[in-house]
């Protein structure tokens, strides 16, 4: 068969900027060297710089990049330090706090095993959590974990190194309060009722689903202490093969309630205009027996300093503010020790920087 010369060479081109590519991905950027080499690459510069980019939502531009190569060297350096200091972190502590951010992240309040979040993330999206993971942060569930490894073991040695100026770091009274001042608005309770609610599945013997429901509704009917009731039907819950769910909610009087309920606003308004004590009859739902009886009924009100936050708790504003403000200031302080760590931490010694001034530019240039 006779090859078109045009066409052979234009392949050969194309083979030689692949090899091109190929081995500027492998150059050398840096080599940290304050415990053991290891070296920072342009192909694990452009999977960082990656991760920003999805972020950002833009392209970074080459002094974006050669910063992002500046904190790659210190949380290699802080890293470095930390494995010298004896710091590290189990595989467990890495998978716990992997499972509990993507299951955060999908709007659930407990802790799905990776399977779990795997069969969830396909049912929704029809991929797998690996390339779930790819394409919201840019990296496999393997580099991530890596990633996440990194963070913690920094965090740690850090927290070690300024353990006592970090237990100084906490707001104010004034900090407190002018924080309040700034955010009152927000500070408010909508009117909300605490609802008693006790489902009984009707699962594969209706009839026995609606025996239990109405025992536990004639208990409470005619309790003379409503609540030693309510306290009584709810531990009977918690047993195993219970066959029934029974606990306290808090409900708020919006829309978005409603929606959450399953009901309409016109029934949700009629829900508010029933009074504490108020008890439902059994009802006959699809796939269950159900009935709710109103405990308390709180008012909208705008919060003062000593109000609790949510009905119920013994958290009051002002502890909650002082709770917020001081993780916000040692996140603050953490973040500006990193810094300074790692900063005294970059010398010749600990580092070898490979490409500088106008040679690094044109490799971050891609």
């Amino acid at each position: 068969m006779k090859v078109n010369r045009f066409t052979l060479i234009c392949c050969m081109l194309m083979v030689s900027a692949a090899s091109v590519f190929a081995q500027s991905d492998l150059q050398v950027l840096a080599v940290i060297k304050l415990n053991k080499s290891e070296s920072i690459t342009v192909k694990q510069l452009k999977t960082r710089v990656g991760v920003y980019e999805k972020q950002a939502g833009r392209v970074l531009t080459v002094d974006e990049r050669r910063q992002t190569l500046d904190a790659l060297i210190s949380e290699k350096l802080i890293n470095q330090a930390a494995q010298k200091a004896g710091i590290s972190i189990p595989d467990s502590t890495v998978n716990q706090n992997f499972l509990q951010s993507m299951s955060q992240m999908i709007g659930r309040n407990d802790t799905l095993t990776e399977q779990e979040l795997n069969a969830f993330v396909r049912q929704q999206t029809k991929m797998s959590l690996d390339e779930f993971m790819r394409q919201q942060a840019g990296m496999s569930i393997a580099e991530y974990k890596d990633y996440l490894k990194a963070q913690i073991t920094a965090q740690q040695y850090i927290q070690q190194q300024r353990e006592a100026e970090l237990r100084n770091v906490k707001p104010t009274d004034e900090d407190i309060r002018s924080f309040y001042e700034m955010n009152k608005a927000n500070f408010v309770w909508s009117d909300m009722l605490r609802l008693f609610l006790v489902i009984v599945p009707k699962g594969a013997s209706p009839d026995d689903a609606k025996a239990k429901a109405t025992e536990m509704w004639n208990t409470l009917k005619s309790a003379k202490d409503p609540n030693a009731a309510r306290t009584q039907i709810g531990v009977r819950s918690q047993a195993e093969k219970s066959g029934f769910q029974a606990g306290e909610m808090l409900i708020n009087k919006t829309e978005t309630s409603a929606v959450q309920l399953g009901i309409s606003y016109r029934v949700l308004l009629e829900l508010f205009s029933r009074t504490p004590g108020y008890i439902s009859d059994v009802q006959d739902n699809d796939t269950n027996y159900q009935f709710y009886s109103i405990v308390e009924k709180y008012d909208a009100k705008l919060l003062g300093l000593s109000d609790v936050v949510r009905p119920g708790t013994t958290i009051t504003v002002y502890n909650y503010i002082k709770q917020y403000l001081g993780q916000q200031q040692q996140m603050a302080y953490l973040q500006k020790a990193a810094n300074e760590i790692s900063k005294s931490l970059d010398v010749s010694e600990n580092v070898d920087r490979k490409k500088t001034g106008a040679e690094l530019d044109k490799l971050l240039s891609w």
